[in-house]
């Protein structure tokens, strides 16, 4: 049990915490509305399947080139503003804006104006939430050095974040509904004008209030020039290099593939599991019930999950934590079979607390440990501190993960026997589809429990460290 009480000018005070909560919940509203505006790239754009799978599918591969680059970049940044904040603030503006420009298209374009024209503005949107995201997630990680409260910021901004899987859900019911929308191409438009500004506001936030660390206690950065490109990017492939020989790293790198991958393959399946074995496919009966399955999951990971591992972690260790909570998710997705009943549809409700233990404990936890191997990568490679590497890094894999779980989902969906063109699924279907939705899960969560068994970056070293840097910087 950790007896460490944090020292207070290491406590971020509440009013920051709350703003660095508001550019997380930035970056969970907009991947959030763009998966569900891509449905209405078919039926409200007449956007052909292959090409809208293109447009959800290509954009991934040039995010997974921008993440380290500009991870890179902000590390090595020099300005009197900071390393970070200029980068949040302009990629904000940029997130928001291009977002709403994204999505102004019109059913009665030709497809392949629509297509290049959906590609190119993602392309150029990638680019400027990349600006935004990536620093944000390294000012994350530097803004306190304690331990604990690392812990309690990734809790305090997680539970913030998932305000956006809350609201996220209905924006399908509120695109569809004719009565606020004369048809869905407009709803789309409209409604991304509304989340794009949404998301500039508050993306502004972090920017304007939160602090980043002492800029002159950090030493050997790269001078970020056109003249010296190539030797920046050398620097950046010796960093990224250094970065995979970070065991510890690539352990939490791979748990959270694992959790995640898993977890979002079947995502998809407690839906048709609803519509289909408890609704016997009828949409209308099913009504709103998904969107309250996914609602309510979010509630309970907010207001529930999230505290009770953040207690977890300052009790028992970052790691115990991510063990115990990622076990008793694996519960919950038993209970899923006994849940999704259809004589009683409430009882879908009742996995969900021990459920979402995994994924609301995974970016807690995992974030937070990131924070801690920071200080470990600079104990033994020094400066410059590679916080927006780090993490961009660590959220490339969770895009991998994601953009894998979308393929690997509908090969399973398919080796069930899934049936998109039936309204009833036969019983030998619905069965396996239920057991996928359970196994899957469980198998990858029981993965990442032996991957992190043995991390070893307990809270005994994690303070070691930090304290062995205070002593090398001269900060005492």
């Amino acid at each position: 049990m950790s007896a460490a009480v944090t020292p207070q000018k290491y406590r971020i005070p509440l009013g920051q915490k709350a703003a660095f909560g508001a550019g997380n919940l930035v970056n969970n509203l907009l991947p959030g509305a763009l998966g569900v505006f891509a449905f209405f790239l078919l039926t409200a754009f007449g956007m052909d399947p292959l090409l809208a799978g293109l447009l959800g599918g290509l954009p991934r591969f040039f995010d997974a080139i921008t993440d380290p680059i500009m991870g890179y970049i902000t590390d090595n940044t020099k300005s009197r503003f900071g390393r970070r904040r200029p980068y949040i603030f302009m990629g904000a503006i940029l997130s928001g804006v291009l977002f709403a420009v994204l999505w102004q298209l019109n059913p009665e374009n030709s497809q392949m104006y629509n297509f290049w024209y959906f590609l190119i503005l993602s392309l150029v949107y990638i680019m400027g939430n990349t600006i935004f995201s990536t620093p944000l997630i390294g000012l994350g990680y530097e803004m306190t050095p304690d331990y604990n409260e690392r812990t309690r910021l990734m809790g305090f901004s997680q539970t913030i974040g998932q305000i956006a899987w809350m609201v996220v859900p209905w924006f399908w019911v509120l695109i569809a509904n004719p009565n606020l929308f004369e048809n869905q191409a407009i709803g789309v438009r409209r409604l991304s004008i509304i989340v794009g500004a949404i998301c500039l506001i508050l993306g502004l936030l972090p920017a304007l209030f939160c602090k980043e660390v002492n800029q002159e206690n950090l030493s050997n950065r790269d001078d970020i020039t056109i003249k010296n490109l190539a030797k920046n990017l050398k620097g950046l492939l010796k960093n990224m290099v250094m970065i995979f020989r970070n065991i510890p790293f690539v352990r939490l790198c791979g748990a959270t593939f694992l959790v995640f991958n898993g977890y979002q393959m079947v995502a998809s399946f407690s839906y048709f599991i609803i519509v289909f074995y408890m609704f016997s496919g009828d949409y209308g009966s099913a009504g709103s019930w998904p969107a309250w399955f996914s609602t309510i999951s979010a509630i309970c990971t907010a207001f529930l999950i999230i505290p009770v591992i953040t207690m977890m972690s300052n009790k028992w260790g970052k790691r115990n934590a991510f063990i115990i909570s990622t076990a008793i998710s694996i519960v919950g997705y038993a209970l899923k079979w006994w849940g999704f009943n259809p004589e009683n549809p409430w009882m879908i409700f009742i996995p969900v607390p021990l459920m979402v233990f995994g994924i609301g404990g995974l970016f807690t936890l995992m974030m937070s440990m990131t924070a801690d191997v920071c200080d470990l990568d600079e104990l033994n490679n020094g400066m410059p501190r590679k916080e927006g590497t780090f993490g961009a890094i660590y959220w490339w894999m969770v895009k991998l993960g994601q953009g894998l779980a979308l393929v690997l989902g509908g090969l399973v969906l398919k080796l069930v026997g899934f049936d998109q063109n039936a309204t009833v699924q036969t019983a030998e279907t619905l069965t396996r589809l239920r057991l996928a939705d359970i196994i899957v899960p469980a198998f990858t969560a029981g993965m990442a429990i032996l991957v992190m068994w043995k991390y070893d970056l307990t809270e005994k070293r994690a303070n070691e460290i930090k304290d062995e840097l205070i002593r090398r910087r001269g900060e005492l």
